[in-house]
């Protein structure tokens, strides 16, 4: 089992930064793969970015390429995803999720989630 914690989330501006956190407790020595997904109000949860827990290798929805960065401090347990240049488009509810097996980085089927953090960008 592993529990995941998203933080990190809030009110900016268009334009502006967020760090989102996603702190990982448990069997953290098994995850192969985290990622972060979202979903706004009205549509389906889409697929952001993931990083692969011990080579690092990390994956981007074109969306966001060039202004989130995914990173992890295998130390502290914990994955991050920098949000820069912010649109009012990125406004939704973000989660972290984990798994065990080898997966391709944005299928949906996850093994374990978070309980989502909100990000609200103004415009």
């Amino acid at each position: 089992q592993v529990q995941l914690v998203e933080s990190g989330g809030g009110l900016v501006q268009a334009g502006g930064s967020l760090r989102l956190s996603c702190a990982a407790s448990g069997r953290t020595f098994s995850i192969e793969t985290v990622a972060w997904f979202r979903q706004a109000p009205g549509k389906e949860r889409e697929f952001v970015a993931a990083i692969r827990w011990s080579g690092g290798s990390t994956y981007y929805a074109d969306s966001v390429k060039g202004r989130f960065t995914v990173s992890r401090d295998n130390a502290e347990n914990t994955v991050y995803l920098q949000m820069n240049s912010l649109k009012p488009e990125d406004t939704a509810v973000y989660y972290c999720a984990a798994d065990f097996r080898v997966r391709r980085p944005s299928t949906s089927s996850y093994q374990y989630w978070g309980q989502g953090t909100q990000v609200t960008v103004s415009s």
